[in-house]
């Protein structure tokens, strides 16, 4: 199945990290090539990638916020759970996992994954049916960090109970009375981050699979943040303690 990718950092990236087949670029015809979009034209070249200068029209009808130009591309290549099980056993630090539970908003996904990245996230797994999927919607939420991260799709449960025989501690975020904050929890080990649906949270199966639920402390008067800005946060958190 093939897909267009649009947008300048998107396109950048899923011809730098190189696990797609690409077809061909689409540029808009009068463009001014420079910066990054050279980049993006000089890789192209470099894997003999037909590009094609065509009507604003004929992007617009690929998607509108295109920034000029659209890659085809082949459909996202999921890895095998398994390969992000050895992956993160060939690291120099301890494991690391983001688990998504349900996570249905390609904008929430993309920005996820952009976090998971730039912190350094071993591997994501999310549910085999039912969540959002790497479509354009989220390689471009996420600003093309999708494309240089291993995500799979599993069971979560089946998932959770397989990565604690790696000794690492999975703790879900959730706002419960019985979790605890980040400072009553160890997050320099091996871990795996769960962050449950937009609406509902953790599913009961997966809640219950969890080693702990952590809470994020808030100060100010809204009682929490979207799943997003919650999982980015503890992302973070995950990542200053383990340096």
């Amino acid at each position: 199945m093939k897909e267009w990718i649009t947008g300048r950092n998107p396109v950048y990236e899923t011809l730098k990290a190189k696990r797609r087949h690409a077809f061909r670029l689409w540029l808009a015809r009068g463009i001014k090539v420079e910066g990054r979009l050279e980049q993006i034209v000089q890789l192209a070249k470099e894997r003999r990638i037909q590009v094609e200068q065509i009507p604003h029209e004929k992007l617009d009808a690929v998607y509108y916020n295109n920034q000029g130009l659209a890659l085809e591309t082949s459909a996202y290549p999921y890895a095998a759970f398994e390969d992000l099980l050895q992956h993160s056993q060939s690291q120099i630090e301890a494991s690391f996992f983001l688990l998504l539970d349900m996570i249905q908003d390609p904008q929430n996904l993309g920005t996820l994954l952009r976090t998971a990245e730039a912190m350094g996230v071993h591997g994501v797994i999310i549910p085999s049916a039912r969540g959002a999927l790497i479509t354009p919607a989220v390689v471009n939420a996420s600003s093309g960090a999708c494309e240089h991260l291993l995500i799979a799709q599993y069971n979560l449960a089946q998932a959770i109970e397989k990565i604690k025989s790696l000794n690492t501690w999975v703790i879900g975020l959730d706002e419960d009375v019985h979790s605890k904050s980040p400072e009553q929890l160890n997050l320099n080990t091996g871990l795996a981050l769960v962050v449950g649906n937009e609406g509902s949270g953790l599913r009961d199966l997966v809640r219950k699979s969890c080693d702990e639920i952590m809470r994020l402390p808030m100060r100010g008067k809204i009682e929490s943040l979207n799943a997003a800005v919650a999982g980015s946060i503890a992302l973070f958190l995950a990542r200053q303690t383990r340096s």
